[in-house]
C-alpha cells in the first residue's frame, strides 16, 4: 500500500476532505437510497449486495468525519492542546473509542449481520476472568477490521484502554489517524523505507510497554499481516535464513497461520516485565484477503469467533530464546484452535460459532 503523506497533510487537506464529503452525502438523494435499501437488506437477508456495500461505505465516511468533529471538540476543550497530557484528557479519548466503535459494530451487524461470539479460557485457572495487571494482548491478524473488532472487545467486554501497534499505511483513515497519535499507541514504518535514526518496531512496543498500567492492553499482531502462501513462506525461508531450522520446521508444520516475529513480544515483555498475556485465535475474516474476496463474501451473514487463552503474569520465560519458543507454542494451539473450527471441507458461509464461554 502507498505511504501516507506527511502529518500537516493528512490535517491540513485529508480530513478536511472526509468531513466535506460527509456534509455533501447526508442530505443528498443518493443517501436516501442508500438508507432504503439498507433497510432492505434486513428484510432479505443473503441479497442487494450492491446496496450493502455502498451504503457501509456511506456509512464508513460519515462515521469517520463524526469521529474527526469530536477530536476537533476535545482538543479544543483542551485549550487547543495545552490540557493534552492531563488524564481527563485520555479518558476522553477512550471513551469516545468506545462509542465510536459500538455504533460502527452496531451497523455491521445490522447490514453485514455478523455475529461475533467470545470465548475466554484462563491458561492457569478454570475461569477466565481478566487479571489486575497490565495486559499484553498477541493475536493472528487475518481479514479486514480484526484490529478493530479486538480492540472493541477490549473496550466493552475488558475495560481497557488498548494501545495499539499498526502499520503506518492505516493512517490514510483521517479518525484512526488523529486518534490513534493521542493515544498510547503508534505507527510503525516498515524497514524498507524508514527513514535513519526513527526507532524500529521493537524499540517502538519497548516504549509503550513501560507505561502500560493495569487498565491498558497492548495489542500486538506478531504476523504482521494477512496471511498468504508468499508471506507464509518468505517467513519460514528468513527463519532458516537465521538458522532457526527448528523454528522454521514448525512453522510449516501449521497450516493456517504464519510464523510470529517474536521481537516485539519479547520487547513488550521487557518493557512490562509484569504483565498478564492473552493469547486470541479468530476465524470468520481469514477468506477476506483482498477487495475480490471481499466483494465475493458480500453479504457475510456469519459468525466470527474469538477466543482468547490467559497468561498470568509470571509464568513466561524471562529470555528471548525462551519466550521465542513459547509464542511459537502459542501459535500451535491458535493453529489447531481454527483448524478445529473450520474443518476443509466446510463453506465459509456456513461456519458455526462458538458459543460464549467466559469474559471478563
Amino acid at each position: 500500500m502507498i505511504a501516507p503523506p506527511p502529518r500537516w497533510v493528512r490535517r491540513v487537506l485529508l480530513a478536511p476532505l472526509v468531513v466535506a464529503l460527509a456534509v455533501v452525502m447526508v442530505p443528498t438523494a443518493l443517501m436516501l437510497a442508500l438508507v432504503v435499501g439498507a433497510a432492505l437488506t434486513w428484510v432479505l437477508p443473503g441479497r442487494l449486495r450492491l446496496l450493502r456495500a455502498l451504503w457501509m461505505a456511506a456509512f464508513y465516511v460519515v462515521w469517520d468525519a463524526a469521529a474527526l468533529l469530536a477530536l476537533l471538540g476535545l482538543w479544543i476543550a483542551s485549550g487547543c492542546g495545552l490540557a493534552a497530557r492531563r488524564p481527563w484528557y485520555r479518558r476522553a479519548h477512550v471513551r469516545l473509542a468506545r462509542g465510536m466503535l459500538a455504533v460502527f459494530f452496531w451497523q455491521v451487524r445490522w447490514t453485514l449481520r455478523l455475529r461475533i461470539d467470545v470465548e475466554i479460557v484462563d491458561g492457569d485457572r478454570s475461569d477466565g476472568a481478566l487479571v489486575d495487571a497490565p495486559l499484553v494482548v498477541v493475536s493472528r491478524h487475518a481479514g479486514p477490521g480484526d484490529s478493530f473488532i479486538l480492540v472493541d472487545r477490549l473496550l466493552g467486554l475488558a475495560g481497557r484502554a488498548p494501545a495499539v501497534v499498526l502499520k503506518d499505511t492505516l493512517q490514510w483513515d483521517p479518525a484512526v489517524d488523529v486518534l490513534l497519535h493521542r493515544l498510547p499507541s503508534a505507527f510503525v514504518t516498515p524497514a524498507a523505507r524508514r527513514p535513519p535514526g526513527r526507532p524500529g518496531a521493537r524499540e517502538t512496543v519497548h516504549r509503550i510497554a513501560r507505561d502500560l498500567t493495569a487498565g491498558d492492553a497492548l495489542v500486538l499482531f506478531p504476523e504482521g499481516g494477512n496471511v498468504t502462501p508468499r508471506r507464509r513462506a518468505a517467513r519460514i525461508d528468513a527463519l532458516r535464513a537465521a538458522g532457526q531450522e527448528d523454528l522454521a520446521r514448525r512453522a510449516e508444520a501449521m497450516g493456517n497461520v504464519m510464523a510470529p516475529h517474536t521481537g516485539g513480544f519479547s520487547a513488550a515483555l521487557d518493557g512490562v516485565p509484569g504483565a498478564a498475556v492473552l493469547v486470541v485465535a479468530h476465524t470468520g475474516l481469514e477468506r477476506l484477503v483482498t477487495l475480490r474476496d471481499i466483494w465475493r463474501e458480500l453479504p457475510m451473514d456469519k459468525t466470527i469467533t474469538l477466543g482468547g487463552r490467559l497468561h498470568r503474569p509470571g509464568t513466561l520465560p524471562a529470555d528471548d530464546v525462551g519466550r521465542a519458543a513459547w509464542l511459537f507454542d502459542q501459535w500451535e494451539v491458535v493453529d489447531r484452535w481454527i483448524a478445529e473450527r473450520t474443518p476443509q471441507a466446510e463453506s465459509p458461509s456456513t461456519r458455526r460459532g462458538t458459543k460464549i464461554r467466559g469474559s471478563g
